[in-house]
């Protein structure tokens, strides 16, 4: 009967002896970026052809903005009482 194979565990951490002395951690911070993003915010990858248009998260937001603008309007006007059925 074979082992089931373990998925995601751990590496056993590696000795001061096996790290090679080019690979200097010791003025490293941790979590360098992690003030940028504010709570609450979400961050979201675009492709590069859509990332070209909104050239800064500013432009990229105030269009957002009036895309929901226009959602909420069109759900408004929407009668959810009267659904068609074929």
């Amino acid at each position: 009967m074979k082992r089931p194979h373990r998925k995601g565990q751990a590496a056993k951490p590696a000795d001061a002896d096996e790290i090679l002395p080019e690979y200097d951690f010791s003025r490293g911070s941790r979590n360098k970026y992690a003030s940028r993003y504010a709570a609450g915010s979400a961050v979201v990858v675009l492709e590069p052809d859509v990332a070209a248009a909104f050239p800064t998260s500013g432009e990229a937001n105030e269009a957002l903005r009036a895309l929901a603008g226009i959602i909420q309007k069109h759900r408004a006007r929407r009668p959810s009482s009267s659904r068609r059925t074929l």
